[in-house]
């Protein structure tokens, strides 16, 4: 996977008091200073001496120099496409007065607020070879309650630094939390997944749930399901409401318990799921996203990467975005509080071997071995729920004469097979595995495999297949990166390329269908169950090669889940059990504004 990329203000109730009291003889005006002895500074971190905590940064970090003051600062480095913005979003109250101020140096800076209600404000210098001081004010419109305060530089003009951000005026909300819910009850209950609903409490802007007495999710309405639920199981569910004051006392507790499981391959999922890939040992033009701040949303969060000490070392290393590279980065405390937060809403948190650049060739059994010890270190340390196996470039190979996937002879491959069985054997049912194979390795297999009965193909042509076959029954989730790729020919014998619903929809329909190996209808891949498959799609055009509009999106789940706004690819089949989507990455996402979530949940809910 890729890692790169004007009303007038109304009169104040403070206003109207001041008028009044001129009015009465021998009572002076209040002074400006009493008249504002209410505000605050309400930027957080705004001197940057907790790193980029409350900030969200296309491309920032922290310096220890130059600063304005303190032992840190903010620098940004704008590119061609991208002005390096860093903003955090601050409550306020309506119809008040800020000042936002700033200090700035580099070329082409700017200090500014948006979402105001009234006029959004910036400031900004052509030029600051030392420390220049910006400032604006603005008035909050009559329903505001936040506003999202920036800085950023322009684009391709160089490092710019900022320090000491305030925005000053009257702070905080001056509602009362709301009441609690009430009404809650349950809904389908499955072995894994209970539904609740509950009433609609007045002045409430949000909801979480709580299971056993742990917060486990939060919901805009009035209704949500819990997943990740043990079968046989019994469990005490509440809800509590909130707003900008806070939130409520728990409602009464309902009960629920969860039937004897069915088994399928797929522990603890919902019946649709999000799978998102989340950068933990690296920076790019993403920024860090802690776990912790991983939405709701994600069922499946894969830990990206672990990789070898060397390709054919089988070591695999987990080794954490440093400091250096990640300023925002939590610690290892809090990194595994927050696996365990995850779990404890049913989510899966898993570590994915490979990626771009770790190339991973288990050629010997010692390999294999270290491959197993590793990997489970890695698993037992976190505590994490399983693997994801995102094997690239050319960790996978078939050697020559080896052509039958069902009967693989190719060392890397046996061996591969061999270490996820006994991984799988050692964590029992509850093991999640999943895949993240490319195109290349997988439908390309239709036309071509390995080097072929006559030789000169490429050996990693469906390489991935054997493996995918021969542990079918012990694979949670196979999400094909459905990017990134060249043109792929479908069942229907036409190529089909990146970049609309009809790729998705012919590239998919492929593992639900099956297809002969090499053109031998003698040698068929077996379709997967549809709950073991997601779509992999890249978040963003930054994310990757073949991004599709959520329009696009929402086509290729109507074709192969109802069979309906198809195109021109006629599918085999209509698989509404279609487990869900998946997205490089969780990074890219947020930096579009959770445009892939956002898709995600509009469609299922």
């Amino acid at each position: 996977m890729d890692r790169a990329r004007r009303d007038r203000r109304p009169r104040s109730l403070l206003a109207l008091f001041t008028a009044a009291l001129l009015a009465v003889p021998g009572i002076t005006a209040l002074s400006s200073a009493a008249a504002r002895a209410a505000d605050a500074d309400l930027a957080k971190n705004g001197g940057f001496e907790s790193g980029l905590d409350g900030w969200t940064c296309t491309a920032g970090t922290t310096v220890t120099s130059p600063v304005h003051s303190g032992a840190a600062a903010l620098q940004a480095t704008p590119a061609g496409s991208d002005n390096a913005q860093c903003a955090q979003t601050v409550t306020v109250r309506p119809s008040a007065q800020y000042t936002l101020s700033g200090y700035v140096r580099g070329s082409y800076v700017y200090l500014g607020a948006s979402g105001t209600g009234t006029t959004d404000v910036s400031t900004w210098t052509q030029s600051a070879a030392d420390w220049q001081k910006l400032t604006t004010t603005f008035t909050t419109g009559a329903a505001t309650t936040k506003v999202t305060i920036y800085t950023h530089g322009w684009y391709g003009t160089g490092a710019y630094q900022a320090d000491d951000i305030s925005l000053t005026g009257p702070g905080g909300s001056t509602q009362q939390p709301p009441a609690a819910p009430t009404g809650l009850k349950t809904g389908t209950v499955t072995s894994s997944s209970v539904a609740l609903s509950w009433s609609a409490v007045t002045g409430a802007t949000g909801y979480a749930v709580y299971r056993d007495g742990v917060r486990v999710q939060t919901a805009s309405g009035t209704s949500a399901t819990v997943t990740g639920l043990a079968p046989s199981t019994a469990y005490g569910f509440q809800v509590t409401a909130s707003n900008d004051a806070g939130e409520s006392a728990k409602s009464a507790v309902v009960t629920a318990t969860t039937p004897a499981g069915t088994g399928g391959g797929s522990p603890g999922l919902p019946a649709h799921a999000l799978v998102g890939y989340l950068h933990t040992t690296f920076a790019n033009g993403s920024g860090y996203t802690r776990l912790a701040d991983v939405p709701d949303s994600w069922d499946v969060i894969d830990l990206a990467f672990g990789e070898p000490t060397s390709v054919t070392s089988g070591d695999i290393r987990f080794n954490r975005c440093p400091v250096t590279e990640c300023p925002n980065v939590e610690s290892d405390a809090d990194f595994k509080a927050a696996v365990k937060a995850k779990q404890a809403a049913g989510k899966k948190v898993l570590i994915s071997i490979g990626g771009q650049n770790g190339q991973v060739q288990l050629t010997t059994a010692a390999a294999r071995d270290t491959f197993v010890a590793s990997v489970s270190k890695i698993i037992d340390d976190y505590g994490l729920d399983g693997l994801d196996i995102d094997f690239e470039g050319h960790s996978l190979s078939l050697n020559t004469g080896d052509t039958d996937f069902k009967n693989p002879t190719t060392p890397v491959i046996v061996n591969l097979i061999s270490a996820l069985k006994t991984l799988k054997a050692k964590y029992g049912s509850k093991f999640v595995l999943t895949m993240a194979p490319e195109t290349f390795f997988v439908q390309n297999g239709y036309q071509y495999y390995g080097t072929g009965k006559w030789g000169g193909q490429d050996p990693r042509c469906g390489a991935y297949l054997p493996v995918i076959h021969a542990l079918r029954d012990d694979l949670t989730l196979l999400h094909v990166q459905d990017y990134n790729s060249g043109p792929i020919m479908g069942l229907d014998n036409q190529y089909h390329s990146m970049g609309g619903a009809d790729f998705h929809i012919a590239m998919t329909d492929m593992l639900l269908t099956g297809f002969p190996v090499a053109g031998d209808a003698n040698n068929v891949f077996p379709p997967l169950r549809p709950d073991q498959v997601a779509i992999g799609m890249p978040a963003s055009t930054n994310a990757g090669n073949g991004y599709v509009a959520p329009a696009e999106v929402t086509k290729t789940l109507d074709c192969l889940t109802k069979r309906t706004n198809c195109g021109s690819y006629a599918t085999h089949g209509t698989w509404p059990a279609l487990r869900g989507l998946m997205t490089w990455s969780v990074n890219w996402d947020r930096y579009a504004n959770w445009e892939f979530q956002k898709s995600f949940d509009a469609y299922f809910g």
